[in-house]
């Protein structure tokens, strides 16, 4: 993302930090006065808003048609910009309601690995 203020370059997925993409997001929504429009409700609607339209890219395509959309850049950019605009909401949600995304994800996926064992899996996956 390629902001005013201090934005990390593009590319950049190995050297930040979520608690970083946070700081970032919270400074450019206070920066705008927004934060009273930042209730969990709204963006839970606009995290379900955002999702549907990066998936409106995908719908009615295969995965070979999706291949070749994927070659475009400019289409490439908009479903880019469409999984930005979902995990912006997502960051402005933990945000707001002071979750620790690392710690949450750590435990959900603990929790996945216990409903779903990596032997159970496997043979499911293969049949």
């Amino acid at each position: 993302m390629r902001l005013a203020l201090e934005w990390v370059p593009f590319g950049m997925d190995d050297d930040t930090t979520v608690g970083m993409l946070k700081k970032q997001v919270s400074e450019f929504r206070d920066s705008r006065d927004w934060l009273k429009y930042d209730t969990p409700r709204s963006l839970a609607i606009s995290i379900s808003v955002g999702a549907a339209e990066l998936l409106e890219h995908f719908q009615w395509k295969t995965d070979e048609q999706m291949r070749e959309v994927l070659m475009d850049r400019k289409r490439e950019n908009e479903i880019s910009d469409e999984l930005a605009d979902v995990m912006i909401y997502c960051l402005g949600f933990s945000d707001v309601l002071n979750v620790d995304i690392s710690e949450a994800i750590e435990r959900k996926l603990r929790k996945n690995g216990e409903k779903y064992p990596v032997a159970r899996s496997r043979l499911v996956a293969e049949s």
